[in-house]
């Protein structure tokens, strides 16, 4: 029992070690630093794994101490709250064998929930809004590169075109935070849970895999969402409620690249014995990255939500 406690303390010592080294090179380096702190999670959730979620904690806890002191405490305080809940969810679902969907989608909701916790919490100690400082920061570097364009010579009936367009952008941008804070969690959740798979495989635990993307199927539910979202953006646009607006169109861009996703899980099951995977990757990149095809398979996917197209030709089959 003493040396079960005396490895549990060792490991939870060097991963609380690695924890902190990912949080400075996720402040200090440019670059490098985003991954960094994606990765944060990661030594958490194995720990929790391995020893269980009381040294889960005390290695967050110990963390947090020391980052407070090497970089400073509001910085750390944010680190903990908005990236250890979503590490914690997915490492109670990895030590219970959750379904791995299960697992996904509890991490999400807690990445998502901590995401806004964090930025409350930044918003009621310094009364500084998270949403317009990311706005501000984006209003600079538009200011700078049109100043970069005037010296590069640009025409001012160019750099006025250009000025439309950024601001354009400027407006959706503020439109669809919302949808960045979601992202954000789903991309953090999936690298974690990615890595943190194969990691975990590597030690000697066995894990839940996803189903095979050809068989992946989204809820029903996101259709709704969908039609929800056209009646929102509707009303919102037509009696000028803004709050409603900005909620639907959020919605609606959400629910479209679940579609997205579905159509293309939809074109994987059709072409796996047609042609080579590589083949089917380029043509899933060009569906990605024409706006006409993306629309057409988007739909094609929600629709699937509702009629299971692959179910149906099997049965045909």
């Amino acid at each position: 029992m003493a040396d079960v406690k005396i490895k549990s303390m060792t490991e939870s010592g060097l991963l609380a070690a690695i924890t902190v080294i990912t949080a400075l090179i996720g402040v200090y380096v440019p670059v490098l630093g985003t991954i960094a702190i994606l990765l944060w999670p990661l030594p958490i959730l194995v720990l929790e794994v391995r020893h269980g979620i009381k040294w889960a904690l005390l290695s967050i806890l110990a963390a947090g101490i020391i980052m407070s002191i090497l970089i400073e405490p509001m910085a750390a305080v944010r680190m903990v709250i908005g990236f250890a809940p979503p590490a914690i969810a997915l490492g109670y679902g990895f030590r219970n064998g959750l379904p791995a969907a299960k697992n996904l989608m509890l991490s999400l909701v807690s990445a998502i929930f901590s995401m806004l916790l964090a930025m409350a919490m930044l918003f009621y100690i310094t009364d500084i809004n998270p949403f317009d400082m990311q706005l501000d920061m984006l209003k600079e570097t538009i200011a700078a590169t049109l100043s970069a364009y005037e010296a590069m010579g640009m025409s001012q009936e160019q750099i006025t075109e250009t000025q439309q367009q950024f601001d354009t952008v400027f407006k959706m941008v503020s439109l669809l935070m919302p949808l960045v804070i979601i992202c954000s969690g789903i991309v953090t959740t999936w690298i974690n849970f990615v890595i943190g798979t194969k990691v975990l495989r590597r030690l000697g635990y066995e894990t839940a895999s996803l189903p095979d993307f050809d068989e992946w199927r989204l809820p029903r539910i996101i259709i709704y969402l969908f039609v929800l979202s056209l009646v929102g953006l509707y009303w919102g646009s037509t009696r000028q409620i803004a709050p409603l607006y900005q909620a639907a169109l959020n919605v609606n861009i959400l629910a479209t690249f679940a579609g997205l996703i579905q159509g293309i899980a939809i074109m994987s099951s059709v072409l796996r014995h047609r042609v080579s995977r590589w083949v089917f990757w380029l043509i899933a990149a060009f569906v990605f990255l024409n706006g006409f095809m993306a629309q057409i398979v988007a739909f094609v996917g929600l629709f699937d939500m509702i009629f299971d197209y692959r179910r149906r030709f099997a049965k045909k089959r």
